[in-house]
């Protein structure tokens, strides 16, 4: 459902959007919903800025939900034109983005492989077209691995889970949690804090630059590392039609660093804030930073793996994961 309504606002916008008029600068509005200090703009809105300096196109940013509350509504908040380039989690709208989210899956990723190497490979096959209408995705990446941050819970095993509520991100951590007998929750970032503060989620399960982004740190108090519990994919993109509308020299500034240049960059940015926090957490006496052993890792492998083979056959992504894997 959500799909049709995205491809007849794209087709909408595409009529709507008039063409700019060679020479001319340009203004563009960048939503996104959080904070300025946040990763995204130091990995990712910085680097976009300063490719198209110089080039007549000026990327205005509107942090905090300034075009629009609710970080669900992204997508087709681009889509409709409200801004013109937009920050999302593909988790946040699941149904919109089956098959880029295998990357997600616990055991997807290779050791070997970049998060944003493995979806642009599927990209670039034609794998995901039909999930990303009406927009020229700029940057596609996977988040760090997912950890657990808890509240007066350590986890060492799959049976210290057990009954718990779990925040996660979307479908993909969902069904992982289901595994391993917990119940997910799914929120938005912003919700955490006082969902873990009130007692409303007794944990959640994502990347450790969280912590410090969302300050969770002042409300968590155990950690427990190397669980194959996958990680998190997120978007950058730019309405098709508002792309198309600029002149040849500003789509070549946007063009120069869209696709893996800009998705490695805040890759990157993500697991380099994700060591700075494990290292900040690490060093408070008020909190328990613990990292699985091998042995330890392998019980919660025995129930997530099989769920990424158990979606990866639900959604046909088949082709896709392999693809994604270089297999």
């Amino acid at each position: 459902m959500i799909t049709n309504l995205l491809r007849n606002a794209a087709a909408a916008a595409a009529v709507t959007v008039a063409a700019a008029a060679p020479g001319m600068s340009e203004t563009v509005k960048f939503a996104h919903w959080v904070p300025p200090a946040h990763t995204l703009t130091k990995s990712t809105i910085e680097p976009l800025q300063a490719a198209v300096e110089g080039s007549g196109l000026e990327i205005e940013v509107y942090p905090g939900g300034e075009l629009g509350a609710g970080p669900l509504e992204q997508y087709v908040r681009v889509v409709q034109g409200v801004a013109d380039i937009v920050w999302g989690l593909q988790g946040y709208t699941s149904s919109q983005f089956p098959l880029t989210m295998v990357s997600e899956l616990p055991g997807a990723k290779p050791d070997d492989m970049t998060g944003y190497d493995m979806i642009w490979s599927a990209y670039d096959e034609g794998l995901l077209d039909g999930e990303f209408p009406g927009t020229k995705p700029l940057a596609l990446w996977l988040s760090e691995p997912n950890v657990f941050i808890m509240k007066d819970v350590d986890v060492r095993t799959p049976a210290d889970l057990e009954g718990l509520k779990i925040r996660v991100s979307g479908s993909a951590a969902a069904s992982a949690v289901e595994s391993l007998g917990a119940t997910p929750v799914q929120m938005p970032a912003g919700e955490i804090y006082n969902s873990l503060q009130t007692g409303l989620i007794d944990g959640v399960i994502t990347g450790a630059s969280a912590i410090g982004d969302f300050k969770l740190d002042e409300v968590a108090n155990s950690y427990t590392l190397n669980a194959p519990l996958g990680h998190i994919s997120f978007y950058v993109v730019m309405n098709q039609a508002k792309y198309d509308s600029l002149p040849d020299d500003q789509k070549a500034a946007i063009d120069s660093i869209a696709g893996r240049e800009l998705s490695k960059s805040a890759e990157e940015g993500w697991y380099a804030r994700a060591n700075s926090v494990i290292e900040e957490i690490s060093a408070m006496d008020d909190n328990t930073v613990y990292t699985l052993t091998d042995e330890e890792r392998a019980a919660f492998e025995e129930l997530t793996y099989p769920i990424r083979d158990n979606v990866v056959a639900e959604v046909g992504g088949e082709e896709v994961l392999a693809t994604m894997r270089g297999e």
